[in-house]
């Protein structure tokens, strides 16, 4: 059995975002992917849809995979490192912001024939 994978690192956007997208498209074959993800209005679509067709596209570099019968066989994100910001506040106070990064992997596999 073939598979492709695709890994984006330091994605800024927070993994709970990201994982809400990644449960949609995790099981289902890559056109029916690609479509959840065009018509999906959460944020963290963009970075996801990257990812996959980064994974079809590694994929297609292998002369014995036949992309129709692709699936997302699996697809996580990982919390990545925050970006630690301050806040001015009232009275000379500052408060602390973390910016979250994340990091999203997605696998495609290759169906096995009926």
């Amino acid at each position: 059995m073939t598979e492709a994978r695709a890994v984006a690192r330091y994605v800024p956007m927070s993994a709970r975002k990201v994982r809400q997208v990644i449960d949609l498209i995790r099981g289902e074959r890559v056109n029916e992917a690609l479509a959840i993800l065009k018509f999906t209005t959460k944020a963290g679509r963009l970075p996801v849809e990257k990812v996959v067709q980064s994974a079809l596209a590694n994929a297609g570099r292998d002369s014995k995979v036949n992309v129709d019968r692709l699936y997302v066989a699996e697809a996580y994100v990982d919390a990545g490192p925050p970006l630690k910001r301050f806040m001015p506040r009232a009275m000379g106070r500052a408060t602390s912001i973390l910016k979250r990064s994340s990091h999203i992997t997605v696998v495609l596999k290759e169906e096995e024939p009926k």
